[in-house]
């Protein structure tokens, strides 16, 4: 690589850094001064739009694999692989939901502000009580027809090779009586092969990972939305192990042989009260 496409490569990243930037106060103003008096449904519509334009400032596309529809029921349990902190906006920007995330998020600079104001249920490692506490929230956001997003991994992987889901998060689904739809996801380059700019994996940082997305060329998000799972008859081992067959098929299959672009139509599908296409 010569010097000039190296130069212009860490320019792009730094302007795609500073859109960010700018973009990730927007939001804090938006979290701080809009959503306190919006509706539930006003406040999915905030959020979908607000990931979206962040993939956009980040130069990251959000593709869905041929065939897949939009998520069209407004509530229930979502699960996923995890391959990166970027999953959660990549899935905002389908499907906005309220999501699980561990503990340590809410000291993540501004975003763990914005998350602890957002609908993000947190839990605390090794604390039996605490995981009680959570399955128990979840429930109550099941119950309340909230749609919530679960990484049953509890951990990120490569996207290549998923690793096991644990059952535990995936009983609030049974004892709220909701089904569940597992997704998967992978981070393709501008050629279409898999790409690791996203992985957020082993000792890589925050930073390191925010900058390789930055300075990634054609870097997709592709997801599918796979047949929903139903809770009853069933128990949260077998539900895992069937979700998990089902994620793992898919990004085995890569998707499709061709993702194509998500239609805005799709992306906004699953909101409630016939809310409008976000602008992008």
């Amino acid at each position: 690589m010569t010097t000039l496409p190296l130069l212009h490569i860490r320019l792009r990243a730094l302007l795609r850094l500073a859109k960010t930037a700018l973009h990730l106060i927007g939001g804090a103003l938006i979290v701080l001064l809009v959503y306190p008096g919006s509706t539930d449904a006003r406040r999915l519509m905030l959020k979908q739009r607000w990931s979206q334009q962040l993939l956009d400032a980040l130069g990251v596309t959000l593709k869905v694999g041929a065939g897949t529809t939009a998520i069209c029921a407004p509530n229930g349990m979502l699960v996923a692989n995890h391959v990166s902190f970027l999953d959660v906006f990549v899935i905002n920007a389908l499907a906005p939901a309220a999501f699980v995330a561990k503990d340590d998020v809410r000291k993540w600079p501004l975003i763990g502000w914005m998350s602890t104001r957002t609908d993000t249920i947190f839990i605390e490692r090794g604390s039996r009580r605490a995981a009680q506490l959570t399955r128990e929230n979840l429930v109550g956001h099941l119950r309340d027809g909230k749609r919530v997003v679960v990484f049953p991994e509890g951990t990120t992987s490569d996207g290549r090779q998923v690793l096991p889901f644990h059952g535990a998060l995936l009983q609030s689904a049974i004892d709220a009586g909701v089904a569940v739809t597992p997704l998967a996801l992978r981070y393709t380059d501008v050629t279409g092969a898999q790409s690791a700019a996203a992985d957020y994996i082993g000792d890589t940082s925050l930073a390191a990972c925010l900058w390789a997305i930055a300075c990634a060329d054609g870097l997709a998000a592709c997801i599918e939305t796979l047949p929903a799972l139903p809770t009853t008859a069933t128990d949260r081992r077998h539900l895992a192990a069937h979700a998990h067959r089902a994620v793992s098929h898919a990004l085995k299959h890569a998707l499709s042989p061709s993702p194509k672009a998500l239609p805005a139509a799709d992306r906004v599908g699953a909101l409630p009260d016939g809310l409008p296409a976000a602008p992008r």
